[in-house]
C-alpha cells in the first residue's frame, strides 16, 4: 500500500516555537507529529523568510550546517547533515542574507525532561525573491487565523469533538490537532497568536521602509531627549540607524561601540540586548560574526 506522504503546514515562527506537545508515531514508519498550541499537526513544514546566520559546526569533509530562518516573527533553528544532502548542499553555497523557501521535517530536542525545543530538518531549501517571502506571509496568515478560529470553536463547544470540527468544515486533521492541543495547552491565548499575524502582515505593508533621521540629526544627549517620547519602534529605529552608520568596513557595527553610542542616545545596556534580539527575531539583521551586527 503507498504511503500518504505528510502535508507541509505554513506556520510562523512564534506558533512552532511554542510548541511543546509532541505525539511519536507508533510502528516503524509511523511519523511523529509536533503539535503547535493552535493544532497544527505538524510532520513537514514549509516557511520562507530570510537566512540571517549560517555556520558548520561539523568538519570540512562532513559538514553539518546550523542556520536560522526569520520570518519577521521570530527565527527558525534549522540543521543538515548528510542525513539532507540537497539541503546541505544548497547552503554550502548561499551567503547570508538571503531569501530562502525551506520544506523539511519537524524535529524536537529535549535536553531535560519537561523542556522541548523545535527544529527543522530541510528536504530542500531554495533561493527565492521578496515576493515570494511575502507571498508565504499572507498564505500563512490564513492559516493561522483558520487555527485561531477552530481553537475558539472548540472553545465554544458543550463537548467539544474532532468531528464537531469537520462538520463546521474544519479538515480532519486541523480538528484532531486541535482536539489534542486544548488539553495540554488549556488557557492558550489566541490573542497573542493574532498579534503575530499583525506583525507578520506590518512586513509586507507598502512603506514600511520609512525613513527616520539619522542619530547625527537627533539631540547630542540624552538630557535633550524625552525619555517618554520614545516608545520601542523609535528605539529599534535608532538602534537600527546605529548599525547601519557603525559599519564602515561593511563586516557589520562593532557590538561594544553599538552599545556606548546608544548608550549616549539614553539607551541602556540591558534596553540594547532586547532591542537587538527583536531585530534578530524580525530579520531586520544578522550576527555575520560574533559581536558584529549587520543591517539586512
Amino acid at each position: 500500500m503507498m504511503k500518504i506522504r505528510e502535508p507541509a503546514w505554513r506556520v510562523f515562527a512564534t506558533e512552532y516555537n511554542a510548541s511543546t506537545l509532541e505525539l511519536k508515531g507508533e510502528g516503524e514508519r509511523a511519523p511523529s507529529y509536533v503539535i503547535s498550541p493552535l493544532g497544527a499537526m505538524v510532520n513537514r513544514i514549509f516557511i520562507v523568510g530570510i537566512l540571517t546566520d549560517l555556520q558548520n559546526i561539523g568538519t570540512e569533509h562532513e559538514p553539518y550546517w546550523r542556520a536560522t530562518v526569520s520570518d519577521g516573527t521570530d527565527r527558525f533553528y534549522i540543521y543538515a547533515g548528510k542525513y539532507a544532502p540537497d539541503a546541505t548542499a544548497t547552503l554550502a553555497r548561499i551567503e547570508p542574507p538571503a531569501f530562502v523557501a525551506v520544506i523539511g521535517k519537524s524535529r524536537t530536542y529535549s535536553p531535560e525532561e519537561g523542556r522541548i525545543y523545535v527544529s527543522i530538518r530541510p528536504e530542500r531549501i531554495l533561493p527565492v525573491d521578496e515576493q515570494v517571502k511575502d507571498n508565504w506571509i499572507l498564505e500563512t496568515v490564513r492559516a493561522t487565523l483558520k487555527r485561531i478560529e477552530a481553537v475558539e470553536e472548540a472553545r465554544e463547544m458543550a463537548s467539544p469533538s474532532a468531528e464537531g470540527l469537520i462538520r463546521l468544515g474544519y479538515p480532519a486533521p486541523l480538528a484532531e490537532g486541535v482536539m489534542r492541543a486544548l488539553p495540554y495547552y488549556q488557557d492558550v491565548d489566541t490573542n497573542l497568536f493574532r498579534g503575530t499575524v499583525l506583525e507578520a502582515l506590518e512586513n509586507i505593508l507598502p512603506g514600511r521602509a520609512t525613513y527616520y533621521p539619522m542619530p547625527q540629526d537627533l539631540p547630542s544627549g540624552p538630557d535633550e531627549i524625552d525619555d517618554d517620547g520614545l516608545d520601542d519602534e523609535d528605539r529599534e529605529d535608532l538602534v537600527l540607524n546605529l548599525i547601519e552608520r557603525l559599519d564602515t568596513n561593511k563586516k557589520g557595527a562593532p557590538l561594544a561601540q553599538l552599545t556606548r553610542e546608544a548608550a549616549e542616545l539614553g539607551i541602556g545596556d540591558d534596553e540594547v540586548e532586547e532591542i537587538i534580539n527583536s531585530l534578530l527575531d524580525k530579520g531586520l539583521i544578522y550576527e555575520p560574526t560574533i559581536g558584529r551586527m549587520k543591517r539586512i
